[in-house]
């Protein structure tokens, strides 16, 4: 009885334990290049691939305009609510095959993001091959 109630709880506590370190969830996306943070972006599993859309804005001047550089489905649609993470799948420790749009620019490159600890998230977003991209840090809301 006592072995049957032991694994149990160590199935219980695994299973808890990998919730914990998962991609999904919210995070806040910190610009590499001022440090500063720019907006909350829910990650989301929708039919086996990652997406994630913009949920909140700190800007308060950002709210409002709408993706007027981007191109086809996304071009004049609000910021607020864009979906800018686009159909990763898992690979081995990361996530990528998906895209990555930058609302600022308009541009949509390619992307893997991969956990750099349960509550800091690394995502690359680059041109043709991944030595030729940028590299933020966002952390989780908790």
């Amino acid at each position: 009885m006592k072995k049957g109630l032991i694994i149990a709880f160590l199935f219980l506590s695994a299973l808890l334990s990998a919730q914990h370190h998962s991609v999904l969830g919210r995070w806040k996306t910190i610009d590499d290049q001022t440090g500063k943070a720019v907006s909350i972006i829910e990650i989301y599993e929708k039919q086996n691939k990652i997406y994630g859309k913009v949920i909140e804005i700190f800007n308060p001047k950002v709210k409002v305009p709408r993706c007027e550089q981007c191109q086809g489905e996304d071009k004049n649609k609000p910021i607020l609510g864009l979906v800018v993470i686009k159909g990763l799948v898992k690979d081995k420790d990361e996530y990528t095959h998906g895209k990555i749009l930058d609302p600022k620019h308009g541009k949509l490159y390619k992307c893997s993001i991969s956990l750099e600890s349960r509550d800091r998230l690394k995502v690359r977003g680059f041109i043709g091959i991944n030595l030729l991209g940028r590299t933020q840090i966002w952390e989780r809301i908790k």
